[in-house]
């Protein structure tokens, strides 16, 4: 796929020098503020968002030297873009937190007061957008979400602004942690990648999870849990659903523990899969959130600078077997090395 000027320009912002996304993720509102709750007992609505914009200042002021790009939201999330290290690049999301529990589908919505250009304006080298998505959903529901990626896609062509799709697969039924539907997950990824790498809807990456449940695979982190796939077999769904791929995909670690992501990149590479990078979140940084609560500020950034740099280095040096995101689309030319 031919990329302008101005999409090539925001991915190389984004990428290290080798055009591999080696990228620190905290756009999280609803889930972060979920962790808050839980480290100190209070309601999440009690939680302050003064507390989250400092937890997202320390963790872009800290991380980011270490990262190639950091993926941060427009609400609470823009005085932490200003603190990340000069070459790391910015990646804004453009969706709404969570969905409506009283409807069927999760279905998406944009915020309010933003566009893919007003991004743009708050220094974003990228869009990035959440979908979930189920392929057993029904047509009305689908067509639905067809619509508004299409929809996205063409508001970040008009902006020549590179689009991050991520999808979060799902079954209606079904809890997303269980047995049941780690039987189903590869086929929900492999077919959602399938389908959202069709030209009509211009996405430029698509940010996926894994195709398999990690807690289910045999030998994997953490132990005991029941296997539903053979380390063969767990190997075998990861490079399905690359083949799948005809645009640069790359990793979300699903709030999975640092182990763990670093056990799945493992997998990705004995496969061959084909991906450009991650976009990494609470593997990295999810365990300093009761730090921060329980003893503050100081102790948050002593916390960061030793197991936080330490948990995203690890994720780093799984990176060695991904493909620069150049390789899947006819860039104008090859981009230079960062230094």
């Amino acid at each position: 796929m031919a990329l302008s000027a101005g999409k090539q320009k925001g991915l190389e912002a984004v990428s290290d020098a080798h055009g591999v996304i080696a990228a620190l993720a905290i756009d999280q509102r609803s889930a972060l503020r979920k962790l808050f709750s839980k480290a100190s007992g209070q309601p999440p609505e009690a939680v302050s968002i003064d507390s989250m914009i400092q937890f997202k200042e320390a963790v872009s002021r800290i991380l980011t030297p270490h990262a190639s790009a950091i993926l941060l939201d427009p609400e609470f999330g823009l005085p932490a873009a200003r603190l990340r290290a000069e070459n790391a690049g910015l990646l804004l999301a453009y969706e709404k937190t969570g969905y409506d529990k009283n409807a069927m589908g999760r279905l998406p919505g944009l915020l309010e007061g933003f566009t893919a250009k007003r991004l743009q304006q708050e220094g974003a080298d990228g869009i990035k957008v959440l979908l979930y998505y189920s392929p057993f959903s029904s047509a009305e529901t689908n067509g639905v979400k067809h619509a508004w990626v299409e929809r996205v896609g063409t508001e970040c062509a008009a902006a020549e602004a590179p689009f991050f799709l991520e999808i979060v697969s799902y079954h209606d039924e079904l809890d997303e942690k269980g047995a049941e539907f780690a039987k189903i997950k590869p086929e929900c990824v492999t077919r959602a990648i399938e389908e959202f790498c069709k030209p009509r809807y211009l996405v430029d990456v698509l940010k996926v999870g894994v195709p398999v449940n990690m807690a289910f695979v045999g030998g994997g982190h953490p132990r005991g849990s029941e296997m539903i796939y053979t380390r063969k077999e767990a190997v075998s769904h990861f490079f399905r659903a690359s083949e799948a791929a005809t645009l640069p995909f790359i990793y979300l670690s699903e709030g999975v523990s640092n182990e763990t992501f670093g056990f799945a990149l493992e997998l990705a590479a004995e496969a061959g899969a084909k991906y450009s990078g991650v976009l990494c979140g609470r593997a990295n940084w999810k365990d300093g959130v009761p730090v921060f609560v329980k003893s503050g500020m100081s102790a948050l950034q002593d916390w960061l600078s030793t197991e936080g740099v330490r948990n995203i280095e690890n994720v780093n040096v799984g990176l060695k077997a991904a493909h620069p995101w150049f390789e899947r689309h006819s860039a104008a030319r090859i981009p230079p090395r960062k230094e």
